[in-house]
């Protein structure tokens, strides 16, 4: 298990490597003039050559990579070229946001995909049809309408809670919690039909196996079949759903910021973007990357552990 964890790492590392270089070079290659754009539309070619040199844009790509990757081995990515503010600071101040409503968004799923996908699979006939329209429909439907729509009745119409902003939870936990709800639901939409789907189809192929046969055989009651043997069997590629799930929601959280207007970690890679902020798209693509290869191997973990087979010697 340890020598399967380090490999995975290794190929972690791999992943990271390739992802910083190709996401520096390819920023560097579109050429966004940001000292001009720091600068204005009236600077002189003076200064934003100065510029320029001021914020090693003039070295050779290669160097200001390696610069980059020494200052990642140091603690250091940089500081937006806009607001001097340090990445690592700037990252780690809108990540709260982010990460309150994801882990809210994933809650929802779990336990809404988890129910559906149980009912769906043991019942069947119009249970399981009726759930499958609900699933298939949350998933057709565009999440931005949904958004709008819903800050529409229970924020401008209900005035349950706010339309707009971020409470953070050390203020008022009530207010933390109704800031973030209507994202989280929005956010929750689309993953609940998919993960219900990799629910049921996981589930009713377990529940057809012989040794559900061999267990109802012994006298083994439907609950303890089903939750302690068929659902966890099934769990795997539910988790994988999961992860996969987790991973798109971040992406996704940009579309909820900016509906909702939450100073988030979406919506300081949206406008790093947009302005080639070069060091906070690079913390960007780092945590990004990052993050995908811890989740992938926590559910590989968590997979062994659910289930034998799949575990590594």
């Amino acid at each position: 298990m340890i020598l399967f964890i380090l490999r995975r790492l290794g190929a972690g590392l791999v992943l990271i490597v390739i992802a910083t270089v190709a996401t520096f070079f390819l920023t560097y290659g579109i050429g966004v003039p940001v000292a001009r754009n720091i600068l204005g539309p009236g600077a002189s070619a003076d200064q934003v050559a100065a510029l320029n040199a001021q914020l090693g844009l003039d070295r050779p790509v290669i160097v200001q990579y390696i610069d980059w990757l020494g200052g990642v081995f140091r603690g250091d990515l940089g500081a937006s070229y806009y607001s001097n503010e340090p990445v690592a600071e700037a990252i780690a101040g809108r990540l709260p946001v982010t990460l309150s409503v994801v882990v809210l968004a994933l809650l929802i799923t779990l336990v809404v995909s988890v129910v559906l996908g149980v009912v769906s699979a043991v019942r069947g006939g119009v249970v399981d049809g009726m759930l499958q329209g609900i699933t298939t429909l949350s998933f057709v439907f565009p999440a931005i309408i949904l958004g709008i729509g819903m800050v529409f009745l229970f924020a401008v119409t209900l005035r349950w809670v706010p339309a707009v902003g971020f409470t953070p939870i050390g203020e008022s936990v009530s207010g933390w919690f109704a800031s973030i709800i209507l994202p989280a639901i929005v956010l929750a939409i689309g993953g609940i039909a998919a993960l219900a789907a990799q629910i049921r189809g996981s589930l009713i192929d377990q529940l057809n196996r012989d040794y559900i046969r061999t267990l109802r055989s012994r006298g083994t009651s439907e609950m303890s079949i089903l939750f302690r043997h068929a659902l966890r069997n099934a769990s795997g590629p539910g988790f994988t759903t999961f992860s996969l799930q987790f991973i798109a929601m971040f992406g996704g959280a940009l579309f909820v910021e900016k509906i909702f207007a939450l100073p988030g970690y979406g919506s300081f890679a949206y406008t790093a973007t947009l302005q080639g902020d070069l060091p906070s798209m690079m913390g960007v693509a780092l945590f990004g990357v990052g993050l995908v290869v811890i989740v992938n191997l926590l559910v590989d973990l968590a997979n062994g552990w659910l289930n034998p087979k799949a575990r590594v010697s």
